[in-house]
């Protein structure tokens, strides 16, 4: 008979790991700034990028200028995804309760994800308007079509800048691709106006949408890959779970690791869940095994919510991510370890 026992998680907030060398208020108040200054930036981006939308529509329509116009359409979708992404962080920021036991963190990822589900629409939209265009060639007014694109070069850059600072949230990053794409075919906009503009080629409008559609079905894929990933309990994009395995096996004491799982909370907060094997041992000792694998996992792969149990023999899944279903019910011959994570 195996003699099993859990040390439950100490969460990263109660824990206080070296790299924080902080008290719980003091990280919790720095979460509330970041939140706050997030906020701050996304309303000045939602105002400018509407009063752009008005102008790049309005001189799209009177230019005749297909690239204008999708990048109308562009940063409309922009729009929606910073009001969606301002929604997001208010709910970030809500604590936990008895029914949300991990809080909002994910609110930011399915943002992120709506977010960029649109702009793989928007791409679609807009490639097939391109297409048309070729088979019904439209007149452009070269000129006006690159004074707005500079101007929305500008406008788009300078968010973008703003928001670079917290692009390691993925609900701010999404918004972030949106601005920086902006920024690019804007961009793109004003060599095609200019090559229009010396050489009268206007098949140039719609090829420049068709790259702009593009590079914005690139970038938004890559998000929601990486938000999928999160919302389905995947192993971070940054985490090798045979490293983690490797530096719990480091620790003294522990001979086998087995049942191991590493998954996200939110875009930067990672949990994970384990079985551990060591030798029939002190409960004080447990501890201080505990406390060894809390440390480097923290140090090295920046895990701080953790769950292990403890165990003086290997359980059945010594070697696989999850308990075989014939022994995960009770009353299948015998019972076995709770896997609840």
């Amino acid at each position: 008979m195996c003699l099993t026992w859990t040390c439950y998680k100490r969460h990263a907030d109660s824990r206080a790991p070296k790299a924080w060398s902080g008290e719980y208020t003091e990280v919790m108040h720095m979460v509330a700034s970041n939140n706050r200054a997030m906020q701050r930036i996304l309303k000045i981006s939602l105002a400018a990028t509407a009063l752009y939308v008005v102008a790049t529509l309005y001189f799209g329509v009177r230019s005749h200028s297909l690239a204008l116009i999708s990048e109308a359409g562009h940063n409309a979708s922009d729009m929606l995804a910073i009001l969606l992404s301002f929604v997001a962080v208010y709910f970030q920021s809500r604590p936990a309760t008895e029914h949300k036991t991990f809080g909002y963190q994910r609110a930011g990822v399915l943002a992120a994800f709506v977010n960029a589900l649109t702009l793989m629409v928007l791409s679609v939209w807009i490639a097939v308007s391109a297409v048309h265009r070729f088979y019904s060639p439209v007149n452009v007014e070269p000129r006006l079509m690159t004074y707005v694109a500079a101007a929305g070069v500008v406008m788009n850059g300078a968010i973008a800048t703003l928001l670079w600072k917290f692009s390691g949230d993925v609900n701010i990053r999404s918004v972030f691709v949106h601005m920086l794409g902006d920024t690019l075919s804007t961009a793109a906009v004003i060599v095609g106006g200019f090559a229009i503009l010396m050489t009268g080629l206007q098949w140039i409008d719609p090829l420049l949408s068709l790259l702009i559609a593009g590079m914005i079905l690139w970038t938004s894929w890559g998000i929601v890959r990486e938000t999928l990933n999160i919302l389905l309990e995947g192993t971070p994009r940054n985490v090798s779970l045979a490293a983690v395995r490797t530096c719990i096996q480091e620790v003294r004491g522990v001979a086998d690791v087995h049942d191991l799982h590493v998954w996200s909370l939110g875009s930067s907060s990672h949990a994970l869940a384990s079985h551990v094997t060591v030798d029939e041992i002190m409960l004080v000792d447990c501890s201080v095994i505990l406390q060894a694998i809390q440390d480097k996992l923290w140090d090295k792969h920046r895990i701080a919510h953790t769950t292990i149990q403890f165990e003086t023999c290997a359980c059945e899944t010594t070697h696989g991510c999850s308990a075989p279903p014939e022994l995960t019910t009770r009353g299948a011959g015998h019972e076995h370890h709770g896997h609840a994570h």
